[in-house]
C-alpha cells in the first residue's frame, strides 16, 4: 500500500469517527455542557496520545519557535471551533449547520488561491522545507461544489433563514476557524512529527476550554456508563486518534483534498442515524449522497504525495 492509500484510509476512518461523534454527543451533552464535554474529551485525548508520543517520538521536546503555530491550530481547531460549532447548532437548525460547515472545502480552496496569488506577487526567502501553495485545478474546484451540493440535498432541507443570524455568524466562524486550523498546521510538517504536532496542538486547545467548563460547572449532572463510554468514544477515537489521522492526511495529501472529505461527516451521520437510531432516509438524500462521494472523487483528482523533511513519520 502507497502512502497515498495510506492517507486515504486514514481520512475515510477520521470522517468516520466524526461523523458517528454526533450519536456521543446527542447522548452526553444532557449530562455535560458542551464546553465542558470539549474539555473531558481532549483531557482523555491527551491521555492517549501521550503514550503514543512516548513510544514513537519521545525526544522530540516542546520548541518555543513551534508554540505560535501550535497554540494557534489549538485554539482555533480545538477550542474555538467547537465553541461556534455548539452554540451555532443552538441557535440554527441541524440542516442549516450541515450546509454552512459544508462551504468549508470551497472556503479551504480560496484561502490557498488567494495566498498562492499574494506569494506570486510579493517573493519572500522561502523556508526550502516548508511545503509549497497546492495547485488548484478547475476539477478540484468542481469536486468541492459537487460536494457542497450533495451536503445541502443530504440534510434534507432547502435553505431558508429560518434561525438567529447570531447562530448563522457562530457556524460561519466554526467553518473559518477549521480553514485556519489547516493552514497553521501544514507549516509545521516540515519539521516537526505528526503525533508532536497533535499532542501539543491537543494540550492548547484543552487549556482554552478551562475556563469555559469552569463557567459551566452548576450545570454538570452524574453520569451513568452509558455516558461515560461514549465521552470514552469522543476523547480516543473522535479527538485523539481523529485529529492525529487528519493530520497524516494534511501531510500527504495536502489542505484542499483533505478538507473536501469534510462533507462526508453530515452524510455519515444520517446514514448512521438510518441505521442505529430507525431514521427515515429519503430519496434527495441519498441522491445527496451520491454527490457527496462524487465530488470527492472528482476534488482528489491526482493527488501527489507532500514531501517534507519531518524527524518522524508517526
Amino acid at each position: 500500500m502507497t502512502e497515498r492509500h495510506r492517507a486515504f484510509w486514514a481520512l475515510i476512518a477520521c470522517v468516520l469517527f466524526w461523523g458517528l461523534s454526533f450519536i456521543s454527543i446527542k447522548v452526553t451533552i444532557p449530562v455535560f455542557p458542551p464546553m465542558t464535554l470539549g474539555l473531558f474529551r481532549f483531557i482523555l485525548a491527551l491521555a492517549f496520545l501521550f503514550f503514543i508520543k512516548l513510544k514513537f517520538a519521545p525526544g522530540e521536546r516542546l520548541r518555543l519557535r513551534d508554540i505560535p503555530l501550535l497554540c494557534g491550530a489549538g485554539i482555533t481547531g480545538v477550542t474555538l471551533y467547537f465553541f461556534c460549532e455548539n452554540n451555532g447548532v443552538a441557535l440554527v437548525t441541524a440542516s442549516e449547520a450541515s450546509i454552512i460547515t459544508g462551504a468549508i472545502p470551497v472556503l479551504t480552496m480560496t484561502a490557498e488561491w488567494a495566498g498562492g496569488r499574494i506569494s506570486r506577487r510579493r517573493p519572500v526567502r522561502a523556508n526550502p522545507a516548508a511545503l509549497p501553495p497546492e495547485r488548484l485545478g478547475c476539477r478540484r474546484w468542481l469536486g468541492a461544489f459537487i460536494s457542497m451540493a450533495g451536503v445541502w440535498m443530504v440534510a434534507g432541507a432547502a435553505f431558508a433563514l429560518s434561525g438567529s443570524l447570531l447562530g448563522y455568524a457562530y457556524m460561519g466562524g466554526a467553518a473559518l476557524s477549521w480553514v485556519a486550523y489547516c493552514f497553521l498546521t501544514r507549516p509545521l510538517f516540515a519539521q516537526c512529527s505528526r503525533i508532536y504536532i497533535v499532542f501539543w496542538q491537543s494540550l492548547f486547545g484543552a487549556a482554552g476550554f478551562l475556563p469555559f467548563a469552569i463557567a459551566e460547572y452548576p450545570q454538570w449532572n452524574q453520569p451513568d456508563i452509558p455516558v461515560l463510554l461514549h465521552i470514552v468514544f469522543l476523547g480516543i477515537c473522535c479527538s485523539a486518534l481523529g485529529y492525529w489521522l487528519y493530520a497524516h492526511s494534511l501531510e500527504v495529501l495536502g489542505v484542499s483534498v483533505s478538507s473536501v472529505f469534510i462533507n462526508f461527516i453530515p452524510m455519515i451521520t444520517v446514514i448512521a442515524g438510518f441505521f442505529i437510531l430507525g431514521e427515515r432516509l429519503t430519496i434527495l438524500q441519498w441522491a445527496g449522497a451520491v454527490l457527496v462521494v462524487s465530488g470527492v472523487y472528482l476534488a482528489m483528482g491526482k493527488t501527489k504525495i507532500r514531501e517534507h523533511s519531518g524527524s518522524s513519520p508517526a
